[in-house]
């Protein structure tokens, strides 16, 4: 389904009925990265798919997405199907819009997981990586999507989940690159929602890869601890959709529950 939304169409799709449960993708991603779970997690709930701006089916609405201009957008969809109150999954990117989104009303969020995903800003290094990737993307853009997705992965698991890789990278590539220059600027920008997060009443999840390249693993160990959030460890890297699915799908199934 597409809802115009300041002139932008965002793609969406519900399934199952009941209590909603809101999953937003990673960067690079779209709404087909829960294809391995949506079935179970909509047995008994009515799950929302959202491809965020400039990804997937979804228009981009400007050369820069913040954090809150996702979750406008995010919001959009909600208000246009009625739902007031809901759980909430994000992947990575789809975290750090679950935290903005939830600053916008605290009360009508029943429960948070930020699934390889953060509260905090990013570190000086991670944000000179950002701009050296928008520079390269301009002229080697399939070449920069094919690495980063590679890169997402713990290096052993990039032969065993090799086929998966590949499928990733397709779907990647439906980023055009405005929609990932545009993220990229939002996620270097992005507030620090260390606090927000503490202090929530909302239940609350952080689930973490120990061989995540991308996020360090005992940092984000320390910040559930200091946020007061449950944590779940899981075995493999940033794709915990693929690299974890099992143990991941038996995390959200009971985080789901409460």
């Amino acid at each position: 389904m597409i809802l115009e939304h300041k002139s932008a169409n965002i793609f969406y799709s519900v399934i199952g009925t009941g209590e909603p449960i809101v999953l937003l993708h990673g960067f690079l991603e779209n709404s087909t990265m829960w294809v391995n779970l949506i079935e179970e997690l909509s047995r008994k709930n009515q799950v929302i798919v959202i491809d965020l701006l400039g990804h997937g089916k979804s228009d981009c609405l400007g050369y820069v997405h913040t954090m809150e201009d996702f979750s406008y957008a995010v919001k959009a969809i909600l208000n246009h199907l009625e739902i007031s109150t809901y759980k909430i999954i994000g992947h990575s990117l789809g975290g750090y819009i679950a935290l903005a989104l939830a600053k916008l009303k605290p009360a009508n969020i029943k429960s948070l997981c930020l699934m390889n995903s953060t509260p905090e800003v990013d570190t000086k290094d991670r944000i000179i990586i950002r701009n050296r990737a928008i520079k390269t993307a301009k002229k080697y853009y399939e070449s920069l999507v094919s690495m980063s997705i590679s890169n997402l992965f713990f290096t052993e698991n990039r032969d065993v989940f090799s086929k998966d890789i590949e499928a990733l990278k397709t779907e990647a590539l439906k980023t055009p690159i405005q929609g990932y220059i545009a993220a990229q600027e939002g996620m270097k920008n992005r507030k620090n929602q260390t606090e927000f997060l503490k202090n929530a009443t909302f239940k609350k999840l952080i689930i973490a890869g120990i061989k995540d390249p991308v996020l360090d693993f005992e940092t984000l160990k320390t910040v559930a601890s200091d946020c007061n959030t449950e944590f779940i460890a899981l075995q493999g890297g940033h794709m915990s959709q693929i690299e974890d699915l099992a143990d991941l799908k038996s995390a959200l199934l009971q985080f789901i529950k409460a």
